[in-house]
C-alpha cells in the first residue's frame, strides 16, 4: 500500500512538471495572432516599459550611431516604438518634419543618396486656403514618408500664431483656429492616404520657443477652448491623426505631458480620440542639461497616468523609473494597459508590421511639381500699383538687389529642416524663365554672398549645428551712382527681403521683425534711382513669418509675399511674377503697423524678462484680427487680404432661413469680372449676440476657394453653419453656447473687405456642447474684454 501511495506522488510530480515543460515551450501570443489584451496581459514589467519608453536617438539628425549603439533602419530618424520579439512586436519609425520628411540623405556601407523633397513651409501652405491642394502636397509627402521606411511623419504642427515673434510660426499655419483646423485636416488626410501615421503637435500652447521647456502658460478656460485647442478639435474630429505630440510647456501648472485634463477629459473623453500621444522629444524636463543625468527624470508616473503612451526619445533613467512604477502599483495599471493598447493598435497598422517592401525611391521629380504648385498658389500679393505684375518684359535686363535673391531660403531650421537635391533659388527662377539678369550685379552679389553665407554657416556650427538658430545676412553696401547707373541702364528692379527662424529662440522686434538700417537703406537707395528715370521697383519677402511693411511698402510699386516655397522656390516665384500663375494667396494672418499694435505684445515672452518662467495670455479671445478689428486698430495689411491679376465680384448672398434651428446653409457667387483667369477665396464671418459675454465684431466660422474661373466666369459656394459654428465657450456653464438673438453673416474678400451682409435669428440660447469643467488656472487674472 505504501508503495502505491509513493506511485501516485511520483506520478503527480512527472505530471506537474510536464505542465510546466509544456508551459514553457508553449509560444508567447503573438501581436497579429492573439487578442491585444492577451499580449498585453503576457508582458513582463519591463517589457511594458520597453514599449511605453522610446529607443534613444541613435543616428538622429545624421548622426552616425556610436560604436556598440544599434544601427537604425533610416539614418535621421527622429525615434520609434521598440521592438519586443518575443512577442512578435516590431520596432516602428517616426522621422520629422513639418515641410517633408528630414531624413539624411547619407547612409553608412550605402553608396546611395536619399533625398526627400522640401516643400512649402506652414505659413505659404496655408496661405493658399485651399485643402484640396494641401491634400495633395500631404499624399506627395506620405509617398515618401512610406518609401523611405519611416511608419510616421512628425506633423503638422499648427500652434497659433499668438505673437509676430514666435520663432516657429513658419511651421505653423495661423492666428485663427478653423484656418489652421481645416489646413491641418487636409494635410493628415493626404499623407494618411498612404498608410503611414502623422503626429499632430504640439499639443497644446506652445506659442513661444523662449523657455520653452519650463515656460508656464496662465490661460483662461475660454481662450484654451476658443482658440488654442479648436484647430487641434477640427482636425482630430475630421481627420483621425494616428497620434498626437503633446508640447513642452505647463498649461496653468502643468506640464501637458502630465495634464489629464488635456490627454484624457478633452482628448479622449469629450473628442473621442482613439490614438496614441507621445511626448515631444525630452518634455516633461526641466532643461536639456539635466536630462541624462542619474535620477533626473520626467514625472514618469505622472504622464503615463495622464494618457501620456510614449516617452520620447526615452532614456534609461525614464525606463527604470516606469518598471518601478508599474511594480510598486504607483503607475496606474489601467492607465498603463490603455497606454500598452493603443501602441499597439498603431504597431498593427503600420507598414512595418505589415511587412512592406519600402523602395527608397519614391518619385522625387512628380513630387517637384507638386511642390512648385503649391508654392505658386500660396504667394500672397500684396501690393500691385499701375498693374506692374505680372511683369513680362524679357526683353530688359532686371536689376536684382538683395543677398537672399542670391540665396533664396527654402525654408526654416530645426526639425522643420529638409535635406533636398537642390533648391532653385530666386536668380535661377528668374533666368529660367526668360528674364535677362543684370550681370554685374550678379557678378559683384555672389562673392559677397557666398563670404557671408559661410560665415554664418560656420557661426551656426560654433552654436549647435542642426539646431542653431539663423542670423540675417548683413545686406551688400551699394554705391549710389552705381545703383543711378544700373537705373538707366535696366528696365525694372527687384529686391528680395530675407527671414530664416527656427527652434529654440524666438525672433527679435529690431532687425528682423523690423528691417535693419542695411536693409531700410537698400530699398531707399534702389526706389530713389529707379523712380527717377520713371521705372519700376519689386519687392519680394522671402520670409517665414510677419514682418514690418507699413514704413516702406509706399516706396516700391509691388510686394510678393512668397514665404519660404520650398526647393522649387525660385521656379515658383517666377511662374507669379510672368503671369504663368494668377495669384491667390491670402494672408492667415495679420501684418500690422507696429509690433506694439498686437494685444499680446505687452505680455510677450513672460516675466522675469530676463528669464521668464510664467507667461499670461491677458489678451484671452482677442488674437490676431479679432483684436484689430473689435478694438478698430488699423493694419497695414488685414487677415485675409490678398491680391489678384483680376477683379471678383460677389453676388446672391442666401440664407436657407432666417431662423436657425438645426443648421443654416449659406450661398454666394463669385465671378471674375477681369481680363484673367484666376481664383477666388470667399470667407465668411459672423457677428454674435454679446450678452452672456463679450465677442469680438466678426469671427471667421468658413471659407472656400473658387476654380480657376475664367473672365466672366462665376461659381456659387456654399457653406453651412450649425450651433457649434454660432457658439462660444461660456465659462460659468462648462458649455459652448449659441445666444439667442441676431447674428450678421457676412461674406466678403478679407475680414476688413466685407462684400455683402445678412442676417438670421436664434430664438432662445442653444448649448451646443456640454463640456467638463477644465483648466482652472492657479492665478486669477481677468482676460481683456470688449466694452
Amino acid at each position: 500500500m505504501k508503495k502505491n501511495i509513493l506511485s501516485v506522488k511520483t506520478l503527480a510530480v512527472v505530471v506537474l512538471f510536464s505542465i510546466q515543460y509544456a508551459n514553457a515551450q508553449k509560444k508567447a501570443p503573438q501581436l497579429g495572432k492573439a487578442s491585444l489584451d492577451e499580449v498585453i496581459n503576457a508582458m513582463t514589467p519591463e517589457e511594458k516599459a520597453t514599449l511605453l519608453v522610446g529607443p534613444g536617438m541613435p543616428g538622429y539628425a545624421g548622426l552616425v550611431p556610436l560604436e556598440g549603439e544599434p544601427d537604425v533602419r533610416v539614418l535621421g530618424q527622429a525615434g520609434g516604438t521598440r521592438a519586443i520579439p518575443r512577442l512578435g512586436i516590431p520596432e516602428t519609425v517616426v522621422a520629422d518634419g513639418p515641410a517633408g520628411l528630414r531624413i539624411q540623405p547619407k547612409r553608412k556601407n550605402n553608396p546611395n543618396t536619399f533625398y526627400a523633397t522640401a516643400f512649402p513651409v506652414g505659413t505659404l501652405l496655408a496661405s493658399t486656403w485651399n485643402p484640396e491642394l494641401i491634400e495633395a502636397v500631404g499624399k506627395a509627402m506620405g509617398e515618401e514618408v512610406k518609401e523611405y521606411g519611416v511608419d510616421v511623419l512628425l506633423a503638422p504642427a499648427l500652434n497659433i500664431h499668438r505673437n509676430p515673434l514666435n520663432g516657429r510660426n513658419f511651421e505653423y499655419y495661423s492666428e485663427d483656429p478653423l484656418v489652421a483646423g481645416k489646413i491641418a485636416s487636409a494635410y493628415i488626410k493626404g499623407i494618411q492616404a498612404n498608410g503611414v501615421g502623422t503626429s499632430i503637435k504640439h499639443f497644446s500652447a506652445n506659442n513661444q520657443e523662449t523657455n520653452r521647456l519650463t515656460i508656464n502658460a496662465h490661460i483662461s478656460e475660454r481662450a484654451m477652448r476658443e482658440i488654442y485647442l479648436r484647430g487641434f478639435e477640427i482636425a482630430i474630429k475630421e481627420s483621425s491623426p494616428w497620434t498626437v505630440m503633446s508640447s513642452y510647456n505647463k498649461v496653468d501648472g502643468i506640464y501637458t505631458s502630465a495634464s489629464k485634463d488635456l490627454l484624457t477629459t478633452v482628448l479622449r473623453d469629450e473628442w473621442g480620440y482613439k490614438g496614441y500621444v507621445m511626448t515631444d522629444w525630452f518634455g516633461g524636463y526641466p532643461g536639456f542639461e539635466n536630462i541624462l543625468k542619474d535620477g533626473v527624470v520626467s514625472d514618469v508616473t505622472a504622464q503615463v497616468n495622464a494618457g501620456n503612451d510614449l516617452l520620447m526619445p526615452g532614456m534609461e533613467p525614464q525606463y527604470n523609473a516606469l518598471v518601478a512604477a508599474i511594480k510598486n502599483g504607483k503607475a496606474d495599471k489601467t492607465a498603463v494597459n490603455a497606454s500598452l493598447k493603443r501602441i499597439l493598435s498603431y504597431v498593427l497598422q503600420s507598414p512595418t508590421f505589415k511587412k512592406y517592401k519600402y523602395s527608397n525611391k519614391p518619385d522625387l521629380k512628380a513630387h517637384a511639381q507638386v511642390t512648385r504648385t503649391a508654392g505658386a498658389e500660396g504667394m500672397v500679393l500684396l501690393k500691385n500699383e499701375s498693374n506692374v505684375l505680372p511683369y513680362t518684359n524679357t526683353t530688359g535686363t532686371l536689376a536684382v538687389f538683395g543677398d537672399t535673391s542670391y540665396n533664396f531660403i527654402a525654408g526654416g531650421t530645426g526639425s522643420g529642416d529638409v535635406n533636398e537635391a537642390y533648391s532653385v533659388s530666386l536668380i535661377e527662377g528668374l533666368t529660367n524663365a526668360g528674364y535677362k539678369i543684370d550681370n554685374d550685379l550678379k557678378t559683384a552679389y555672389t562673392p559677397f554672398v557666398e563670404a557671408v553665407v559661410a560665415k554664418e554657416m560656420k557661426r551656426r556650427e560654433e552654436n549647435g549645428g542642426l539646431l542653431a538658430v539663423p542670423q540675417r545676412l548683413p545686406e551688400m553696401p551699394l554705391d549710389k551712382n552705381m545703383v543711378a547707373q544700373k537705373a538707366k541702364s535696366d528696365a525694372a528692379a527687384v529686391i528680395t527681403i530675407g527671414r530664416a527662424s527656427g527652434e529654440n529662440e524666438d525672433r527679435h522686434i529690431d532687425n528682423d521683425f523690423y528691417l535693419g538700417q542695411d536693409e531700410i537703406k537698400m530699398i531707399n537707395t534702389v526706389a530713389d534711382a529707379f523712380h527717377a528715370e520713371g521705372k519700376k521697383v519689386i519687392v519680394i519677402l522671402n520670409i517665414g513669418g510677419v514682418i514690418e511693411t507699413y514704413s516702406w511698402k509706399d516706396k516700391v510699386d509691388a510686394i510678393l509675399l512668397a514665404w519660404q516655397a520650398g526647393q522649387e522656390g525660385g521656379n515658383a516665384v517666377a511662374d507669379v511674377l510672368n503671369g504663368k500663375v494668377n495669384p491667390s494667396g491670402k494672408l492667415t494672418m495679420t501684418f500690422p503697423v507696429s509690433y506694439n499694435d498686437h494685444a499680446s505684445a505687452s505680455n510677450w515672452l513672460g516675466a522675469p524678462a530676463n528669464n521668464p518662467t510664467d507667461v499670461y495670455y491677458r489678451e484671452g479671445i482677442y488674437v490676431g484680427y479679432r483684436y484689430f478689428n473689435t478694438f478698430d486698430v488699423k493694419p497695414s495689411y488685414d487677415f485675409g487680404y490678398g491680391s489678384s491679376y483680376t477683379t471678383f465680384e460677389y453676388s446672391n448672398l442666401n440664407l436657407s432661413n432666417t431662423s436657425f434651428t438645426n443648421e443654416i446653409k449659406v450661398t454666394v457667387t463669385v465671378k471674375n469680372t477681369g481680363k484673367t483667369a484666376g481664383k477666388e477665396v470667399a470667407q465668411l464671418y459672423l457677428a454674435a449676440p454679446a450678452k452672456l459675454t463679450d465677442k469680438p465684431t466678426e469671427e471667421l466660422k468658413g471659407f472656400a476657394k473658387t476654380k480657376t474661373l475664367k473672365p466672366g466666369e462665376s461659381e456659387t459656394l456654399s457653406f453651412t453653419l450649425k450651433a457649434k459654428d454660432l457658439a462660444s465657450f461660456i465659462d460659468a456653464q462648462s458649455a459652448w453656447v449659441a445666444e439667442k438673438g441676431t447674428y450678421t453673416v457676412k461674406l466678403g474678400a478679407s475680414s476688413k473687405d466685407i462684400k455683402l451682409k445678412k442676417e438670421f435669428t436664434v430664438s432662445s440660447d442653444i448649448t451646443a456642447e456640454k463640456v467638463h469643467d477644465t483648466f482652472k488656472t492657479e492665478d486669477s487674472f481677468k482676460d481683456l474684454e470688449n466694452k
